[in-house]
């Protein structure tokens, strides 16, 4: 069984816009991971809601020279994501995802791509968040929604 040349990193904390401005901070978090390495940026950020962009290049498109889906869904879980670390409830230790649906209706080939996500359940539980991601010109590309499980010691 062959093993894991790379170590893995341990969670990264949620900033708190305390150094710099909270998206910026958020943004930084990204480096080095998958967010990052599309070139995520996280524009806006509070417990209602996240918005997330990135700038559609070659390392964002299938081979058929489209935005790959993979890409799309992970703008919008990560904007999910930050928005469930950002409101996760008191005593609460983080979350992992339960379960991802994304409805293409769209494309891009060009511009930035944005994510818009907001929560439509916080329990204590479980959360449920909704993402709606659009090309540069406003047009709605996907639909996606995420539900997290909160995790508690």
């Amino acid at each position: 069984m062959p093993t894991n040349e790379f170590p893995v990193a341990p969670p990264r904390p949620t900033p708190a816009g305390v150094n710099a401005p909270l998206a910026e901070e958020l943004t930084a978090m990204l480096d080095g991971r998958m967010p990052g390495i599309l070139g995520m940026r996280v524009v806006e950020a509070s417990p209602e809601r996240v918005v997330g962009e990135f700038t559609v290049s070659e390392r964002v498109l299938a081979p058929n020279g489209y935005l790959h889906a993979a890409a799309v869904v992970a703008l919008a879980d990560t904007a999910c994501g930050i928005g469930t670390r950002l409101s996760l409830p008191a005593g609460a230790t983080g979350f992992t995802t339960l379960e991802v649906k994304t409805n293409y209706i769209g494309t891009a080939r060009s511009g930035v791509v944005t994510a818009t996500a907001i929560p439509s359940h916080a329990g204590r539980k479980t959360q449920t968040w909704d993402a709606t991601v659009r090309d540069g010109d406003g047009r709605t590309i996907a639909l996606f929604r995420c539900t997290q499980l909160v995790l508690h010691p």
